[in-house]
């Protein structure tokens, strides 16, 4: 399995977040991802910490590396029109000489959406959203000339897309999240990589349900990479691993808090381990502080048994 980390955007600093990145680019580290949010979502995170903008974050990123691959994990669709994102996209792929890895999801955050004056709709308009925003994304990234288009939402006329991604047919989408309904049937239509979260059983079952939208629609599964969002740390005395177990525990069976990969690196490695039989081909490690510390620990003692 390959191995990336999304990085703290929220309580932290460009500079901070600068070390942290050249060390990943210079380690075993396959990508580094930043979040899209205007407001911390985890209810442990203070919102009045410095919160930074993830596109712009990324951008700064690909400036100060030269090899990792770098995505938003994941883009909310209701913040930016979709052509605009595509258009801001295509621009990060030249600027990073074809690093992107461009994720899209419906998003999900109602608090920042109400502290910015943005409008959250229901949940199944911003499924619906979401589908025409990848059918539109994915047509301008794979166009040849101008892209019309006609949705219930989003309206092109004659648009004219130049320069055109680097990476070729176009950078692989990535549509997050695991709704069974519409996600992950949108992801069948027009993503290239999936991105969920939990347990390996909560994994497989996704999986699973991935295949099966994918055999309605006439996609051969074999062609999305399969990638997990876990949150993981090294961690040898055991009331601190309890304690982050705790932290990212909620919502959680208790058999699925105690498998979370919390503690010594046998024990992280194992629990990491799990998801690669069921096809998973990388992980996305959550929750990192920005401390190349904690990083080291993790491409030395963890990521070889992995890869």
């Amino acid at each position: 399995m390959f191995i990336g980390s999304q990085v703290h955007a929220n309580a932290t600093s460009w500079g901070r977040v600068a070390d942290t990145v050249r060390f990943m680019d210079e380690g075993p580290w396959h990508s580094v991802w930043v979040p899209d949010h205007f407001v911390p979502p985890l209810d442990f995170l203070n919102e009045e910490d410095d919160n930074l903008e993830g596109w712009t974050l990324l951008t700064a990123m690909a400036a100060i590396t030269t090899r990792i691959r770098l995505g938003v994990l994941v883009a909310g669709n209701t913040y930016r029109d979709p052509a605009l994102l595509a258009k801001m996209a295509a621009t990060f792929d030249h600027i990073s000489d074809g690093r992107l890895e461009f994720g899209i999801g419906a998003a999900w955050h109602q608090r920042e959406h109400e502290a910015y004056g943005w409008h959250f709709p229901s949940l199944r308009e911003r499924s619906d959203r979401l589908e025409e925003a990848c059918e539109l994304i994915k047509a301008l990234f794979t166009a040849d000339g101008p892209v019309d288009y006609d949705g219930k939402y989003y309206h092109l006329d004659s648009a004219p897309f130049a320069p055109g991604c680097v990476q070729k047919p176009n950078p692989p989408i990535m549509v997050g999240g695991g709704g069974e309904k519409r996600t992950l049937r949108t992801l069948a239509l027009y993503g290239d990589v999936m991105n969920v979260s939990g347990s390996p059983a909560a994994v497989a079952h996704k999986i699973a349900v991935l295949d099966a939208h994918c055999e309605k629609v006439g996609r051969d599964p074999g062609e999305i990479t399969k990638t997990v969002m876990v949150p993981v740390g090294v961690q040898d005395d055991e009331v601190k691993a309890e304690r982050l177990r705790d932290t990212w525990g909620g919502g959680r069976t208790e058999e699925e808090r105690a498998a979370l990969p919390f503690g010594p690196a046998e024990r992280v490695i194992e629990a990491l381990g799990a998801y690669a039989p069921l096809g998973v081909d990388g992980l996305i490690f959550q929750g990192l502080p920005n401390n190349t510390g904690v990083y080291e620990r993790l491409a030395t003692e963890v990521i070889p048994a992995l890869s």
